[in-house]
């Protein structure tokens, strides 16, 4: 099983915006000497109290060209909001500078008002995200090539430079909704998976979705399942439960306030999305503790994630160490250490 961690550039209290870069930066360089398999960027938009992270391309290419060994991903780079020709090109170079330690995570997110500020309807964030995935993958072909679509115009381009990976980095999907299971499946699509809306029940029932839409399309294997977890290891229960639950509840508490920001016309996804908020809102911190994430010793943690390995059919785990951004770097960078050094070696 292939290990990461998460990294979203948290605007942390008391910190300036060069010394949130500084610390990623940090960690991803902890992370290439411990020995972690990949980091993964998330992205954020106009919300500069959340995240600093809205050019995920850029700081990728940057972990790339100061590591050798680590694996850096998308999670996930939002389709629609940009050219796909420019993103292909990017995408690409990125791929070029760290040799092919590049995997492509994609997906629509779900935050309506970075849409909504940059002139794009939600509503039309599906089709928009199966044209641009259509034409980087034809774009990366490195040949000339036209498309006509309903939001794509494309006259004989060509881009430069191809990715060094052929035929390319691995794509994978994120998938959030219960109706994208299968249709990920079905296109036999890598999926990756977050647990801010769904616990362990939820991934477990919707992931049969994934296994059966895959085998139904005739691809080979069992389909190939990333999961995003919070984790944090202490040296003790006690530590591991009681030092992180102030990052961890303004995690979720921020979650339930996305979900309710983001409730609108959308019949069916303000639905979905009052559910997942009615949810976060009735959590009390034993529930998120026994549902939501892995907490724990070492030892503890190991266990939890051979059940998660076994119950879920996970082929990589990625960590959230901090996703609140309240806990101290020492502190994160000790979960880190304690991550590559106890936990890993036990489930490779």
């Amino acid at each position: 099983m292939e290990f990461g961690i998460f990294m979203d550039f948290f605007s942390t209290p008391g910190l300036t915006q060069t010394e949130v870069f500084n610390n990623a930066f940090e960690l991803a360089d902890l992370a290439e000497e411990t020995g972690l398999d990949s980091v993964w960027l998330g992205e954020s938009h106009f919300n500069p109290n959340r995240s600093v992270l809205s050019a995920p391309l850029v700081v990728a290419g940057s972990i790339a060209s100061r590591t050798k060994r680590l694996k850096v991903g998308m999670a996930v780079q939002v389709l629609p909001l940009i050219s796909p020709l420019r993103i292909a090109e990017e995408a690409a170079t990125v791929d070029q500078i760290s040799e092919g330690r590049f995997e492509f995570g994609v997906g629509r997110s779900g935050n309506a008002r970075a849409y909504e500020i940059m002139g794009i309807p939600y509503e039309e964030s599906r089709e928009r995200f199966q044209e641009a995935l259509d034409i980087i993958l034809e774009a990366w072909k490195g040949e000339p090539f036209s498309y006509e679509g309903k939001f794509n115009h494309i006259e004989n381009a060509t881009v430069s430079p191809s990715p060094y990976q052929k035929p390319h980095p691995v794509v994978r999907l994120a998938s959030s909704g219960e109706d994208s299971f299968a249709r990920v499946g079905r296109l036999g699509y890598p999926i990756f998976l977050s647990m801010r809306g769904m616990d362990v029940h939820d991934l477990q029932a919707n992931l049969k979705e994934y296994h059966k839409a895959w085998k139904e399309a005739g691809h080979p294997g069992e389909g190939d399942i990333s999961v995003r977890i919070p984790m944090y290891i202490g040296l003790s229960e006690e530590a591991a439960t009681q030092e992180p639950k102030e990052t961890i509840e303004a995690y979720f508490s921020r979650m339930r306030v996305f979900f309710d920001d983001e409730i609108g016309s959308d019949v069916e996804r303000t639905a979905s999305r009052r559910s997942r908020s009615q949810r976060l809102s009735s959590m009390t911190y034993e529930d998120i503790l026994e549902t939501k994430v892995i907490f724990g010793t070492p030892e503890s943690v190991t266990d939890k994630l051979a059940q998660f390995k076994e119950i879920l059919g996970l082929s990589a785990f990625t960590a959230e160490l901090n996703p609140g951004g309240r806990l101290p770097k020492e502190a994160v960078n000790r979960s880190l250490r304690l991550l590559t050094k106890k936990v890993m070696p036990a489930l490779k």
